[in-house]
């Protein structure tokens, strides 16, 4: 039986410790190699754990606990096939938790009535709605454009940096 154990890797130079913020698999979830299954809180930032192998995983720390760089903080049997049929979508159900918090009670009241979609969206209007980040703010500038012209897809509105090189430079009118 092959057994990873996945230890807690060092997110910066003097960082001792990190705190266990969410968990986003279950114990005996199936993992997927690269897919994220926690989110840890470092005095610094909040970084991603990605698994290390595919496999079965069995958590070894609880949300909220503090644990020390190095620690084990998961196993993953390697050895484990993976679930056929109706038990991949549960492995593929930590790839939605990607997105922040504060987005996920809109995605989960969303599918209900489809009339309220209108208004969740509506009320997102954000300080970033329309507003480019800076890669696609840079290549705007580049082309000579204003964003006002680019219609954002990103998070709230925001234009992405494949929204602004996407977008077509105006044809100048003579």
């Amino acid at each position: 039986m092959s057994v990873l154990e996945m230890k807690v890797p060092s997110p910066g130079e003097s960082i001792t410790e990190v705190e266990i913020a969410t968990w986003l698999v279950k114990d005996g979830d199936y993992v997927e190699k690269d897919q994220p299954i926690a989110e840890v809180d470092s005095d610094k930032a909040t970084l991603e754990l990605p698994a290390e192998q595919s496999g079965v995983i069995t958590l070894k720390a609880e949300e909220g606990d503090v644990v020390q760089v190095g620690q084990v903080v998961c196993l993953i049997d390697m050895d484990a096939a993976k679930p056929s049929g109706s038990a991949a979508p549960a492995a593929e159900a930590p790839k939605q938790e990607e997105a922040p918090k504060a987005a996920e009670p809109a995605k989960q009241e969303a599918p209900a009535p489809q009339p309220a979609t209108q208004p969740v969206a509506a009320a997102t209007q954000t300080y970033a709605t329309g507003a480019p980040s800076p890669a696609a703010k840079k290549i705007l500038d580049e082309k000579g454009m204003d964003a006002s012209q680019v219609s954002g897809s990103g998070r709230d509105g925001r234009i992405t940096k494949s929204d602004a090189e996407l977008a077509a430079v105006p044809a100048l009118g003579g």
